[in-house]
């Protein structure tokens, strides 16, 4: 499965946070971001965050930066598109690409290969994520042949619920542990930090 695109997902307006750029946070010394690309890349054939507004304050990860190509903040189904859309224009012999928040810093190693292996075991078009009795719907294995699908979805359609796009296809959900903590910790309130904090202690 290194054939896929990895698209980390920046673009939202972080307003639990009360705005700015979560990703950026400090996590035991280094960005949060840092974190969720040191995982993913290995992962990966390319990787590419999406994230609106000015892309030169990601410019020390040299990752490109795709914004939404659908006006308003459309949310996360947004940066799926943007990311097929990077992901066909860029690497057109990419058949997939693996989504998930730029602001969760502890995604599995394993996480492509499992989401890969699952959709093929169940003939599924789409895998996603899921942990602590939890489904993480932002993160998931997209084939981009279901761009054009996804752009009609959020323009003419105003569909914005990740869950309500994937539930139109054959999908399948994977589980992760968390005995020790949660894989998909996501850092969504200024509190969130301390528990990332603890989490980090435990490597």
């Amino acid at each position: 499965m290194n054939g896929c695109v990895g698209v980390l997902l920046a673009g939202g307006l972080a307003r639990r946070m009360g705005g700015g750029d979560k990703p950026l946070l400090a996590l035991g010394g280094r960005p949060i971001l840092a974190e969720a690309i040191e995982r993913l890349r290995p992962q990966c054939a390319a990787l590419v965050l999406n994230a609106n507004g000015d892309p030169a304050r990601f410019s020390a990860f040299g990752l490109p930066v795709v914004a939404d190509s659908v006006v308003g903040f459309a949310g996360p189904l947004a940066g799926v598109l943007a990311g097929m859309d990077h992901a066909r224009a860029n690497s057109p012999h990419v058949t997939d690409i693996l989504s998930a928040p730029a602001d969760t810093p502890f995604l599995p190693a394993d996480l492509v290969e499992r989401l890969g292996a699952a959709r093929q075991a169940a003939r599924a078009q789409i895998a996603v994520a899921a942990s602590g009795g939890r489904v993480h719907h932002a993160v998931a294995l997209w084939p981009v042949a279901l761009r054009e699908d996804l752009r009609r979805a959020l323009v003419e359609e105003d569909v914005r619920k990740v869950s309500a796009f994937i539930a139109r296809y054959s999908n399948v959900t994977v589980d992760w542990p968390v005995a020790r903590y949660d894989p998909f910790f996501n850092v969504n309130r200024p509190e969130d930090v301390g528990r990332a904090e603890e989490i980090l202690a435990k490597f």
